[in-house]
């Protein structure tokens, strides 16, 4: 019921926008403030029905408690993993690996495209076992000013990475897309034949860096239109 009072509200209110100057220094005729009574009217419904699903969510088993609590764990969650990251990245540099990654790729044969396959292999089965923000903010800090520094556009870079980045939601045995379908899936799907069904899409996104790859201006061509 509040939701329905409250898109009534908002529908009415468009109406009336449409039909009437609501703008109260301009009325000057009865139809004008017959029509901002209307508006008044119609934001006061819409302030009750979302006041109404405040209470609601509030004292209905203590929905709104409990989200709250398991927002402020998951928002921790993400910052001491951010924290920890980004000591292990200051320890890495500070021992020197940061100049042992760079001598790494650098002494690799097949210039930049084998740097660049290597980097992203090594992307790719890490998002076997670890979420994208992990490998965000420990691996491509290392590696991806070594690529940039190449002299390849780093936009183009980062696309390419990202869409290797979004395989680790689906490769198992950690990728969340498959918890997820999991959890909604009916019984009668075993976790094998899910595991199954995510290697079409994980194709897809393998062809989809290739067609990157070859054609460049996929990435780069809106970015240089905005910018």
């Amino acid at each position: 019921v509040p939701a329905i009072l409250a898109v009534g509200s908002l529908a009415a209110i468009f109406v009336l926008l449409q039909l009437f100057d609501l703008n109260i220094k301009n009325a000057s005729t009865t139809e004008d403030w017959a029509g901002i009574t209307l508006a008044l009217v119609a934001v006061a419904v819409l302030l009750f029905a979302v006041g109404w699903s405040l209470v609601r969510t509030y004292r209905i088993n203590e929905t709104l408690q409990s989200v709250m609590i398991e927002t402020a764990k998951t928002t921790s969650l993400v910052f001491i993993i951010l924290l920890g990251a980004a000591m292990l990245t200051a320890a890495f540099r500070a021992f020197g690996g940061e100049d042992l990654v760079r001598d790494f790729l650098a002494g690799l044969p097949g210039g930049f495209i084998t740097k660049f396959i290597v980097v992203m292999a090594v992307i790719f089965i890490l998002g076997f076992f670890l979420d994208f923000v992990e490998i965000s903010v420990i691996l491509l800090p290392l590696v991806a000013p070594v690529l940039i520094i190449m002299g390849h556009d780093p936009v183009w870079l980062s696309v390419l990475i990202a869409i290797n980045l979004q395989t680790s939601f689906l490769t198992p045995p950690f990728g969340f897309s498959l918890f997820y379908l999991r959890g909604a899936a009916p019984k009668e799907i075993t976790t094998g034949q899910i595991y199954q069904g995510v290697l079409p899409f994980i194709a897809l996104q393998i062809g989809g860096i290739a067609l990157i790859w070859l054609l460049p201006s996929i990435a780069t061509l809106l970015p240089k239109l905005v910018f």
